[in-house]
């Protein structure tokens, strides 16, 4: 039953996120300011941090191509964009140490990773015509802020959550 405890959970977080961006979005408080709930990626890379690198790179897969299918026009950028960013995620933790402050920090600066390679994505195919700096001010700072509020208040559980079934992933 315990191996059912993950995947119920990628798929909380994957429904939660779709929610979230609908209830609280910035047209509801009379703002021109986007906020872009990112659960899913620091989902992921709680697991790439504390499970292990195949674990991450293997869910960042399956939630990317339900991403795609289930809320983009575009089949293949969140495919692509989130196991490489798992990838590199498992690569830069090789380097830093794996306590709770460095994740939030490092899970923070992935999240903004995403945010702009899936703008320069949609400037490339012509799906975005606003510039950076009117990104930079009216997406990225305020999808940070939120992300970074939501890493804060559930880092602590999702970092137990992945350290108890992960481990027992292993041993089945």
């Amino acid at each position: 039953m315990s191996r059912f405890i993950l995947p119920a959970a990628a798929l909380l977080f994957f429904i939660f996120e779709s929610i979230f961006a609908n209830l609280f979005s910035g047209g509801l408080f009379g703002s021109d300011r986007i906020y872009v709930p990112r659960f899913i990626m620091v989902f992921i890379a709680f697991l790439t941090i504390y499970g292990t690198k195949r674990t991450g790179v293997l869910y960042a897969l399956v939630l990317g191509i339900c991403y795609d299918v289930v809320y983009t026009e575009i089949l293949g950028i969140y495919t692509f964009l989130l196991p490489a960013l798992a990838y590199l995620l498992s690569k830069t933790m090789k380097v830093l140490q794996s306590n709770l402050l460095v994740a939030i920090f490092v899970t923070a600066f992935f999240v903004g990773l995403l945010e702009v390679a899936d703008y320069q994505m949609n400037v490339l195919i012509h799906f975005a015509d606003m510039g950076y700096q009117k990104f930079a001010e009216i997406r990225l700072l305020p999808t940070l802020l939120l992300n970074l509020a939501f890493i804060i208040l559930f880092a602590f559980p999702l970092r137990q959550l992945v350290e108890k079934y992960e481990t027992k992933l292993d041993t089945i």
